[in-house]
């Protein structure tokens, strides 16, 4: 008798169903694994005919075969343990065949017979309720992240034991011993709570933030050690708006499948801040793998990569941020297929002016115009081409820190997230319909469309355009900075005073790289 049991296979951040093609037959006692298998489901042939003996349950000495369906697709991970061990026990008979009807089974097997947690289970889920699935026996320890998908019935197990005696239950009796997992209701939840009251000085830096908050643009700082670029960029996420139910479970498929969800992160109910250390290589950010797994930028995804230091990160990782920060997304070709993962992340980078830190002071800095002319080159003009907002930070004036305590009344983190927000609702309306929130979200065709300028705004445009010879990159950021300003002054047109003070925040850059 062949049994056939469900389960799945992640390819890239979403899953394919696979079946689990169980024969057991008269021959010679042994188990043939087919089905293009990666080493560690080759092994599972050990971990299952040591965890069934261990756990108590003997198997017919006859022939036993496995397929693992569709066999063109590749299989890599341990979430088969528990569906070929579970496809056996029906095959001979020890398990009633329609106790596998309709159920979507995934897990790591011991060899003790205890059922560990994988990853991916997230997609497996979703995939499996999309195919019409609604009855899943997954690890104890990934059940309140499965639940987390409405319309279905997840089970928790912790041992090759407690999933047997669950399937040779009546199903009327299978929910009384073993509850259904239930994931509490899905609410949004705050950034971290530090202010930016705590910042004391820099109210420049303060208004890039709250513009890259309201419109999701990308910022890069500058300024000496000290500044409070860390302190900036840490408190970004605290105003930013909330993240909704439908982002929460795409940002969640990453972590799934990344392996960062367990039993007590079961989503991820905030925007990602995701601060990667310079000695970050290639792969570590983009992702890879023979079956590419989601790198940090791509678990930044709907949330904020902040790069310190960004001139200390290698060429090569600076590099690969160009098509996501574009597109949108990262392409990751092997030779077997190719992978797509979402990358739609808020670049936020900071960096020193020289080697030093104390340029352009010429009392103080040490360095040498060519040493900081080679300092600064480490970031590529395409790069910087891509930043919205560039702000320069300097030292704190002794009347600034001695004004710390009225400056920690009049401006902190609940204003500028008020101030985010109704922005945030003005482009809620104006992108009604469609699949944008945000202003730096816009292509040309939407630019074109819901960014009309006036006579003498445009005229200003061309002749910026044609004086500082931006790039047509440029030229559209500088208009999605502008309406952002405009949501921000709760204005209903751009004004030639948004687009001179998003031209502003183009000016540091033009200093340091023009």
């Amino acid at each position: 008798m062949v049994t056939k049991v469900n389960t799945g296979a992640i390819t890239g951040i979403d899953c394919r169903i696979v079946c689990v093609e169980v024969d057991v037959s008269n021959g010679l006692p042994q188990l043939e694994m087919v089905g293009r298998l990666s080493a560690e489901v080759r092994e599972a042939e050990k971990r299952v005919r040591v965890a069934l003996k261990n756990t108590g349950i003997s198997l017919p000495p006859q022939r036993i075969t496995v397929n693992l369906a569709p066999a063109d697709l590749y299989k890599e991970g341990t979430q088969y343990d528990l569906p070929i061990a579970i496809g056996m026990l029906v095959s001979a008979g020890m398990l009633p065949a329609e106790s596998v009807e309709g159920l979507f089974i995934a897990g790591e097997l011991g060899l003790e017979g205890d059922v560990g947690p994988i990853r991916g289970v997230l997609p497996m889920v979703l995939e499996g309720r999309a195919q019409g699935i609604r009855r899943f026996l997954l690890p104890k320890e990934n059940a309140k992240e499965g639940a987390a998908v409405s319309g279905i019935e997840v089970a928790g197990i912790r041992s090759l034991e407690e999933a047997y005696r669950y399937l040779g239950l009546p199903r009327e009796r299978q929910a009384q011993e073993f509850p259904p997992v239930r994931e509490d209701a899905w609410t949004a939840e705050c950034g971290v709570a530090e202010d930016f009251a705590d910042l004391y000085g820099q109210e420049c830096v303060k208004r890039v933030m709250e513009i890259a908050a309201a419109g999701f643009h990308n910022v890069l700082m500058i300024g000496p050690p000290g500044a409070g670029k860390t302190m900036a960029a840490r408190r970004l996420a605290g105003i930013l708006p909330p993240i909704t139910e439908e982002e929460s479970l795409e940002v969640s498929k990453i972590y799934s499948v990344a392996g960062l969800l367990g039993e007590e992160r079961t989503l991820i109910r905030t925007r990602p801040f995701v601060a990667p250390h310079h000695s970050a290589t290639l792969q570590a950010l983009a992702g890879g793998g023979r079956v590419p797994r989601p790198g940090l930028i791509s678990q930044a995804h709907k949330g904020v990569l902040f790069l310190d230091e960004v001139v200390h990160f290698s060429s090569a990782a600076l590099e690969v941020l160009r098509q996501p920060m574009e597109e949108k997304k990262l392409l990751i070709a092997r030779s077997t297929a190719s992978y797509e993962f979402p990358a739609d992340f808020m670049l936020v980078a900071a960096l020193n002016p020289c080697p030093c830190g104390n340029y352009p002071d010429s009392a103080r800095c040490r360095c040498t115009e060519d040493q900081v002319r080679r300092y600064l080159s480490r970031l590529s003009g395409p790069l910087l081409d891509r930043v919205d907002l560039c702000v320069e930070m300097g030292r704190m004036s002794a009347e600034e820190i001695h004004g710390k305590v009225e400056e920690k009344r009049r401006y902190g983190s609940m204003d500028m997230r008020a101030h985010v927000m109704r922005a945030r609702e003005r482009q809620q309306k104006r992108f009604a319909g469609s699949s944008l929130q945000f202003n730096a979200q816009m292509g040309v065709k939407e630019l074109e469309q819901l960014v009309p300028l006036g006579k003498k705004e445009q005229r200003f445009m061309d002749q910026v355009y044609e004086k500082l010879h931006l790039s047509l990159r440029s030229y559209h950021r500088i208009l999605k900075v502008a309406r952002t300003i405009a949501d921000l002054d709760e204005a209903e047109d751009i004004a030639l005073k948004h687009i001179q003070e998003a031209l502003c925040y183009r000016s540091v850059e033009e200093r340091y790289w023009g």
